[in-house]
């Protein structure tokens, strides 16, 4: 028995982790601009789909992944310029649409230069299990949590210690005020989105060895994501680890011990669940505009 619930404990933290890092992308784009974009799993697609892809040019895999995720990079900065950019002024619904459609768009382009198939990234050291109290822990589960833990310090360190940290925190808080000292706000957006667009595709290589990837595993991710950043608090980084984390909790053990069909609905009851009791989530500590 104990042995079954650390397998569930273990499999839920490392899809938390996932979680964690999808919320964490929603997160830095909405403190920076205040835009939801739903276009974030379409980051983690690339991550999986772009090493894949460039593993089959022949390149080695630790290269394919630095191009997998540069490629994400460079498409989350189109999507600020192209497409968010030029609709500044619009209102919040006008711009989640917008980041609905860009989702749409990426993932058609994905379709057709890659195709519908599904595929998997080889192991990152071996695929000899970990045992652990009883339980079998996959050695690439630990590759999930470590490189979302070093992103997680990464990103600390980089709004605490670092002058572009500090301007997309200005920009956040006050956009009209950055720029009266002299922060340009439009290439602090682009970082944002840049920055956003690797944590997805890190996410995305990732769990590649252990689950299937393919041109659209990023609807379901961005979904969970958004619900992940919601219940911790849109606009909180340690909410949106700890609603990551929860979330993949929560889940696998309903599908261990009730039913994998629930896994999903139980996930979507959670948001609810949270915002009936505490409408900012459990570390949101600035008010969402409703829409």
């Amino acid at each position: 028995m104990f042995a079954e619930f650390m397998q569930y404990l273990f499999t839920g933290i490392t899809i938390g982790a996932t979680y964690a890092l999808v919320a964490l992308g929603f997160t830095l784009i909405y403190n920076a601009s205040s835009v939801i974009n739903f276009a974030q799993g379409e980051f983690v697609m690339i991550g999986g789909m772009g090493t894949v892809a460039f593993m089959h040019m022949g390149i080695p895999m630790f290269f394919a992944i630095i191009l997998a995720v540069a490629l994400a990079c460079l498409v989350g900065v189109a999507l600020q310029r192209l497409a968010i950019a030029p609709a500044k002024n619009a209102d919040v619904v006008t711009l989640i649409i917008i980041t609905i459609g860009a989702s749409i768009f990426i993932r058609g382009v994905a379709q057709v230069v890659w195709g519908k198939d599904y595929h998997v990234v080889p192991p990152f050291s071996g695929e000899a299990p970990i045992r652990i109290g009883g339980a079998v822990l996959n050695a690439q589960s630990l590759w999930v949590l470590g490189i979302g833990a070093v992103l997680v310090v990464a990103l600390i360190l980089f709004f605490s210690r670092t002058l572009m940290g500090r301007a997309i925190l200005g920009t956040s808080m006050n956009r009209l005020a950055a720029q009266l000292v002299g922060i340009r706000t439009q290439m602090v957006l682009m970082l944002a989105f840049g920055l956003s667009a690797l944590l997805g595709s890190v996410a995305g290589v990732t769990i590649a060895p252990i689950t299937f990837t393919a041109y659209n595993i990023g609807i379901l991710l961005a979904l969970k994501g958004f619900v992940a950043a919601t219940i911790g608090g849109l606009g909180s980084g340690v909410g949106a680890v700890v609603g990551g984390l929860l979330l993949g909790v929560v889940e696998s053990m309903t599908a261990g011990y009730i039913s994998s069909d629930y896994k999903d609905a139980v996930a979507f009851s959670m948001i609810l669940v949270v915002l009936f009791f505490m409408p900012r989530g459990l570390f949101g500590a600035r008010v969402v505009e409703r829409v």
